[in-house]
């Protein structure tokens, strides 16, 4: 069964996902998606698998979250989503997909959902 996480390398959560699949002895693709960016098709059904919607996985505290004016409010799920694409500093992360099924593994014990 194939295993693609969705990751930024330095972050701290994504190091712990990628040993746990390590230690799941499974293989995966590792996509940096500040270096691939999502498109919005690609990230719009990985939230879709998810049951997550666009504000579901803003990194609220991110400087481009209060620079954009996210929390005053007022924009759509679709306006949401062009931000996330626009600014992938804004995904929370890892995302990771394995068959038809998709976590956001925060925490990175949600992964083991996949398994």
């Amino acid at each position: 069964m194939k295993t693609i996480i969705y990751e930024k390398p330095t972050c701290t959560t994504c190091r712990k996902a990628v040993k746990m699949l390590q230690e799941f002895d499974t293989d995966f693709t590792r996509i940096n998606y500040f270096e691939e960016n999502f498109d919005a098709e690609t990230l719009e059904s990985l939230l879709k698998k998810a049951g997550l919607k666009p504000s579901d996985i803003l990194r609220k505290k991110e400087a481009k979250y209060k620079e954009l004016g996210i929390a005053a409010g007022g924009f759509t799920e679709e306006q949401i989503l062009g931000l996330l694409i626009a600014n992938p500093e804004l995904i929370q992360r890892p995302l990771i997909i394995r068959g038809g099924k998709v976590v956001l593994a925060r925490p990175v014990e949600k992964l083991k959902e996949l398994f």
